[in-house]
């Protein structure tokens, strides 16, 4: 599986997580990648714990299971990290990506003793100032994408753009504002 890119994301049910794992599917296969992206379903209601994942790759992807030992994590909730061992399976090689207004030294203490690379980002000031709103999946799409390397920020945010077009074809007053989210997080990811 080395040639695959696994993915790993946790946050809570209505904050987008999901939605950030497919799309970040979508942009990928637009660039000529093979791509999952799919959530676990369990018992999911509003503010309860979910999982996505993600795998990408260069060549066909042959494995249809979840992503126990995932190279990246996506945490969308800082409060899953107590709630939830974000890093089981984490290889130390890769890192985890957390919205937080913490540092990542501020963070490091409490994951288990991980000793990969930990970024964090505050996906609710850049949501609440590109959109008015807190929506922490676009800030922490592009933060994943930034740490992974997947495709370069040109590249992302031209094929997010015609993404939003299509999605939001009823609301383009949408779009701009999540463009903004994801410029900003390209930036912004410590």
């Amino acid at each position: 599986m080395s040639n695959v890119l696994e993915i790993r994301w946790h946050g809570r049910g209505g904050q987008g997580a999901k939605t950030a794992s497919l799309l970040l599917a979508d942009v990928a296969f637009n660039t000529g990648k093979y791509v999952q992206g799919f959530p676990e379903y369990g018992p999911e209601r509003m503010g309860a714990p979910i999982t996505a994942y993600n795998r990408i790759s260069e060549i066909p992807i042959r494995v249809h299971s979840n992503i126990y030992d995932p190279e990246y994590v996506v945490v969308v909730d800082e409060t899953l990290l107590e709630a939830v061992d974000v890093t089981k399976g984490l290889k130390k090689e890769g890192a985890i990506v957390i919205n937080s207004a913490k540092t990542p030294d501020e963070i490091r203490p409490m994951l288990k003793g991980y000793e990969g690379r930990v970024y964090t980002i505050d996906a609710r000031k850049i949501s609440v100032a590109a959109l008015g709103k807190y929506f922490p999946n676009s800030p922490m799409l592009a933060a994943i994408v930034k740490v992974t390397g997947i495709m370069d920020d040109e590249s992302f945010l031209a094929e997010m753009e015609g993404s939003y077009k299509h999605k939001f074809a009823s609301k383009p007053e949408v779009i701009e504002g999540n463009m903004k989210a994801l410029r900003m997080s390209l930036q912004e990811v410590k």
